[in-house]
């Protein structure tokens, strides 16, 4: 009798860890992130075995990642061409052909556009080579200014008072324009121009 009860204790602790360990694993497997089973491969000689389907699956991650951005460079480019049109716009209606401005004011131009395309811009994106190149393309067709110029605007901000506050203008301007869909004119790339400028 006291060993069937031994036997009857002793199988009741063994089904309440079971179902302890079986709550403990759900409650692992809800919380751990999700993991590629090929990353987490044990033994070593079987990824070596793996190796091409280890690589056409890095291949198609590295493809998606690559047509994520292309996406993400085509909707900042659209983007900038809208804002860079808009502002160019404003300064036209007011009495600022851009295309016939001195040169100083296109380099304006050109921090200001960069500042707002680091505003609309990833922060992985912002402040790259392939950015400012993205930009100064832009603020070429729009005022003329040559690529090397603009630049070299960008490229010097930190060491002009005038083209950090145009950077500061744009940034603060693309900022508002993404939420209200119009830059207020204290950021707007006439103010900023007329203010640090003699035209």
């Amino acid at each position: 009798m006291m060993v069937n009860g031994l036997v009857t204790v002793t199988q009741l602790g063994l089904l309440l860890l079971l179902g302890l360990l079986g709550l403990r694993m759900h409650k692992l497997v809800r919380n751990e992130p999700m993991q590629p089973a090929i990353a987490a491969v044990p033994n070593p000689g079987f990824a070596r075995e793996q190796g091409p389907q280890v690589r056409t699956i890095n291949r198609k991650e590295s493809k998606l990642q690559q047509g994520e951005s292309r996406l993400d460079r085509t909707e900042l480019f659209s983007q900038l061409h809208i804002l860079a049109g808009l502002q160019e716009r404003d300064c036209r209606v007011k009495g600022l052909v851009l295309a016939e401005a001195p040169e100083a004011v296109r380099t304006y131009a050109a921090a200001w556009l960069y500042g707002a395309s680091c505003a609309l811009s990833n922060k992985p994106v912002r402040h790259s080579e392939a950015l400012a190149g993205m930009v100064a393309g832009i603020v070429s067709r729009k005022t003329g200014i040559r690529q090397p110029e603009a630049l070299q605007a960008i490229s010097t901000l930190t060491s002009s008072s005038i083209l950090l506050a145009c950077y500061r203008a744009g940034l603060e301007g693309a900022e508002f324009w993404q939420v209200n869909h119009y830059v207020p004119a204290s950021c707007g790339l006439y103010e900023v121009v007329t203010s640090n400028a003699f035209i």
